[in-house]
């Protein structure tokens, strides 16, 4: 392979030498063509990466009819959720040669949906994310806004037949309260995140399943906003009732950062005397003191499957309104925040 000079104006057929192909097949790779062999794809894909090449777009859209720029529609980027779903989705687009025009909307309402899209529809978008993690989302009026083009919804309570893609909220729910169960805990709390977000509705149902399957039920529930502050505020407010308890689930991991705080300013030591679990596995986790127990969500492989999910839809939209809404699994992550009670 000729060495290829940094500074110079990269082109298709640089791209084609990194990979080994002719610049025919680039061209066929950056146009969506079917006809070209998932291996070859991806390294074409990655010499695309690695070089920083920018394919003439206006080019593309007169071969193709299209814009080459995706939309997103999404609420809650304060959070670290929908925050990490954008930034991955992005991500993956870049890597496939689309730009990204995001609209950040302050309520999840119907009213705000249909000002993001139609602010979208002026870009003559080729499709539309939406993130959704609200419930009470009408999926039928969503449609009717996007008209003939093509939207995958990520993170929805229900996607009303319409391609999504979610992460099994209550499947994490269940392995966070189980990692509890196994190690011997019978006196749990919980602090859900808030109720009206369906994420927050699922985990709080996975604990409660785990504990009444084996048994159980939570000796107090309290609900907070997702903040490190109402993680604190809850815990003090659960450790001022007295009732007992050994192990404390959080509806995120910012709230579990806040409970940590509030048992060590009454000077309950973790996890000796109370284990603590999260939600999320946020980078800053590992290094809290000490280090947290959590439910990891893949939010690369959100960005990787809603966005071939999206491209699906635009390139054959009659074989991508039958595909089911894809569901992820998220992973326990075992630190040094859970630990099995003392026997008095």
């Amino acid at each position: 392979m000729p060495p290829f000079v940094s500074g110079s104006r990269v082109t298709i057929h640089d791209v084609a030498r990194h990979a080994g192909v002719s610049h025919q097949t680039v061209s066929r790779v950056i146009n969506e063509h079917l006809s070209v062999a998932p291996s070859t794809r991806q390294k074409v894909l990655e010499a695309i990466e690695t070089l920083k090449y920018q394919p003439n777009q206006a080019a593309r859209s007169l071969v193709t009819q299209r814009s080459g720029t995706l939309g997103i529609v999404s609420f809650g980027l304060t959070y670290y959720g929908p925050a990490q779903m954008v930034v991955n989705i992005e991500r993956a687009a870049r890597l496939r040669g689309y730009g990204v025009a995001l609209t950040s909307i302050p309520e999840l309402s119907e009213g705000e949906i249909e000002r993001g899209l139609l602010e979208l529809r002026k870009q003559s978008v080729d499709g539309f994310l939406l993130v959704a993690p609200l419930r009470g989302v009408n999926t039928e009026r969503i449609r009717s806004l996007c008209g003939h083009t093509p939207f995958v919804l990520l993170d929805a309570a229900e996607t009303g037949g319409t391609p999504g893609v979610t992460i099994d909220q209550m499947s994490g729910g269940r392995l966070a309260a189980q990692h509890l169960l196994d190690l011997g805990h019978e006196h749990i709390a919980l602090l859900s995140g808030p109720q009206r977000w369906h994420d927050a509705r699922l985990r709080l149902e996975g604990w409660r399943a785990a504990l009444t399957h084996a048994g159980y039920t939570p000796v107090s529930v309290l609900e907070g906003d997702w903040t490190a502050a109402s993680g604190f505020g809850l815990t003090q407010e659960l450790l001022a009732s007295r009732i007992p308890f050994t192990a404390l689930v959080a509806g995120n991991d910012q709230m579990a950062l806040g409970a940590l705080w509030a048992l060590h300013e009454r000077g309950v030591a973790v996890p000796s005397d109370v284990s603590v679990l999260g939600f999320d596995d946020i980078p800053e986790s590992r290094f809290f003191h000490p280090p947290l127990t959590t439910v990891r969500q893949d939010f690369a492989a959100l960005g990787a499957l809603s966005l071939a999910a999206l491209l699906e839809a635009v390139e054959s939209p009659r074989e991508a309104q039958a595909l089911p809404t894809r569901v992820l699994l998220p992973e326990l992550v075992v630190r040094a925040s859970t630990t099995s009670p003392r026997r008095t």
